[in-house]
């Protein structure tokens, strides 16, 4: 950025987002769709996203809405007809949710499963239209506030200085301690991903739905990507080499292993997966504060969780949402822009997103342990998933809801039954 001038200050609004994932971006065009002058900064070489689908539920499709962009996510995923829940062992339907109809009319948006790479290029490409500055190669090193500014201090030498700063950086955050003295949490569960191209050979059953089987110490989750070309699988164990520290493993023994008692629609869909690369699974315990000064913490670098919920994207979306509203509010007000209201404006969004964004963190990993319970646990799971009806939103308004002023509302979740 160039050399402060003091006499801008009631002009502009200078921002400097650190961290160019779904949250990044999310946080720098919902600031820039206030006003503000918005620096991002990225320590890649280039723009890009790892992975294979995600969920987006309503309560992340409902953001996109917002800023416009969901049909531009509508145009390359898919608009599943159900999620459905089975037991990997004996293959029996457990419940399933209708994703259409009555459930979009409740939450005001659609349920979209889309590939990591289409998003956050639907969320760069809104980035780069709404004029945010996008810069990449700045490795930051450490944050300060300085004068009532943050001064972000980069490996190259050179300094950004900004209003305020967003650090948007990730499970192993480098801005992260300037708040918490903590390290992610290993889970002992490791992923396999792989998207294959859907051929007149593969079954048509599932085709239509995300569908989740649910094994002793392990699940797995298929859906279609790209308008149905592409089927997405995901599959999650528990790993004795995770377990012994080991990120990843010479072979697939491990994997193979740990779904050989699965129904062979389950052992079949391993075939799908890419096994040069497995993703250990982390997450962090929640912390209240992600305020330092100017800097405030948002996505994966405050509340990183594991993904039995399929949150992680939709949470940094919300927190972009809420970051909007709230600078909207008091930083961009009707009188004029000011800059000395973000200290109110980060506090105030950490205060209000942080017990959500707890309760999801938490709940996923309850969620977890559930879906991969043996002997009497999961005879007593299969009956309570059994029991509950399609349509039966219960569980589900606490997390896709939202009140009237556009904050999640809160409602018991079945995890949370499960776990009480």
């Amino acid at each position: 950025m160039s050399e402060h001038d003091p006499s801008t200050d009631a002009l502009s609004t200078d921002v400097l987002v650190i961290g160019g994932g779904m949250a990044g971006l999310a946080g720098a065009l919902a600031l820039r769709e206030n006003g503000a002058n918005v620096t991002l900064v990225e320590r890649a070489p280039e723009f890009g996203e790892v992975g294979a689908g995600l969920q987006m539920a309503p309560n992340a499709s409902r953001v996109l809405k917002r800023w416009g962009l969901l049909e531009k996510a509508l145009e390359i995923g898919v608009q599943p007809k159900h999620l459905v829940f089975r037991d990997a062992v004996t293959g029996e339907e457990l419940t399933r949710q209708s994703l259409g109809g009555e459930f979009e009319e409740r939450y005001a948006a659609p349920y979209v499963v889309i590939h990591r790479s289409d998003l956050h290029r639907v969320l760069l490409e809104g980035c780069e239209a709404a004029g945010v500055k996008l810069v990449n190669d700045v490795m930051v090193e450490s944050v300060e506030t300085v004068n009532g500014r943050g001064v972000a201090h980069t490996a190259a030498g050179v300094d950004y200085e900004a209003d305020v700063v967003i650090g948007a950086d990730g499970l192993k955050s480098t801005l992260r301690p300037l708040v918490a003295n903590d390290e992610p949490v290993p889970s002992a569960y490791v992923a396999y991903r792989g998207t294959v191209p859907i051929t007149k050979n593969t079954p048509k059953a599932d085709l239509e739905d995300v569908i989740v089987y649910l094994g002793p110490n392990c699940h797995l989750v298929q859906y279609p990507l790209r308008k149905g070309e592409l089927l997405n699988t995901v599959a999650v164990f528990k790993s004795a080499s995770f377990e012994r520290g080991e990120e990843q493993y010479g072979g697939v023994d491990e994997l193979e292993a740990a779904y050989k008692d699965c129904v062979p629609a389950v052992q079949d869909a391993l075939k799908n997966l890419g096994t040069s690369m497995r993703w250990p699974m982390y997450d962090r315990d929640p912390i209240e504060n992600w305020v330092a000064g100017r800097m405030v913490l948002m996505g994966d670098a405050a509340h990183p969780m594991l993904q039995y919920l399929a949150q992680g994207a939709c949470q940094a979306l919300e927190d972009a949402a809420v970051l909007q509203d709230v600078s909207n509010a008091t930083v961009f007000a009707a009188d004029g822009v000011n800059p000395e209201a973000w200290d109110d404006a980060i506090k105030e969004f950490n205060n209000v997103r942080a017990g959500r964004t707890a309760r999801v963190q938490r709940t996923a990993r309850i969620w977890g342990e559930s879906w991969h319970v043996s002997g009497l646990a999961r005879t007593l799971r299969n009956l309570l998933f059994k029991s509950r009806k399609d349509n039966d939103f219960r569980y589900n308004d606490w997390l896709y809801g939202q009140d009237a002023d556009g904050v999640p509302a809160a409602h018991s979740s079945l995890a949370d039954r499960i776990s009480a």
